[in-house]
């Protein structure tokens, strides 16, 4: 059985490579109801590895501690990797963004050239929860409707495309947890 960082030495992880507060804060909140729709997702059947998941989620913004701006996924998926965490985080670091950007996109927002999308369902679970929840959660319109105004369609249909799925596969509207 593998180990996964619990929530005390995520959080010193977090802390320790310099992570704010508030980050700290929001890495805590997305936990939370990254918990929420795992439990919902297991109660249906889906086999959804809570531990990976909650680690995966306390630890998405470590590369905050680096930057405040998109590349915070590559920065933390870096980190994480010198650290020598699972790969399986490491790539719920990587993949947490919007809800998965494309190489062709990644390119123009200054990234490596690569797939950010996220494929497993633990990936997605981290990174959906992340998208509706800033402190306090919200529901998911709230992120879209952010994206469309900054005319980021791809990645408002994207998160729209995940919520449904997640939403299927939770037999529920995730924006009614």
């Amino acid at each position: 059985m593998t180990k996964y960082p619990d929530r005390a030495e995520a959080i010193k992880i977090l802390e320790k490579c310099g992570c704010h507060e508030k980050v700290v804060l929001h890495c805590e909140a997305v936990a939370k109801f990254a918990a929420i729709i795992t439990k919902r997702l297991q109660e249906r059947g889906v086999k959804v590895d809570a531990d990976l998941v909650q680690a995966g989620a306390l630890l998405h913004d470590l590369g905050r501690s680096k930057s405040q701006k998109i590349d915070h996924a590559v920065q933390g998926a870096k980190i994480a990797k010198e650290l020598g965490l699972d790969p399986r985080i490491v790539n719920i670091i990587e993949r947490h963004i919007g809800a998965g950007i494309p190489a062709d996109e990644a390119a123009k927002l200054g990234l490596p050239r690569k797939d950010y999308i996220p494929e497993t369902i633990e990936e997605k679970v981290v990174c959906h929860a992340d998208n509706m929840v800033n402190f306090k959660r919200h529901n998911v319109e709230v992120t879209i409707e952010r994206y469309e105004k900054k005319g980021q369609l791809d990645g408002a249909r994207m998160m729209r495309k995940l919520h449904k799925e997640l939403s299927d596969l939770a037999g529920m509207d995730l924006n009614a947890l």
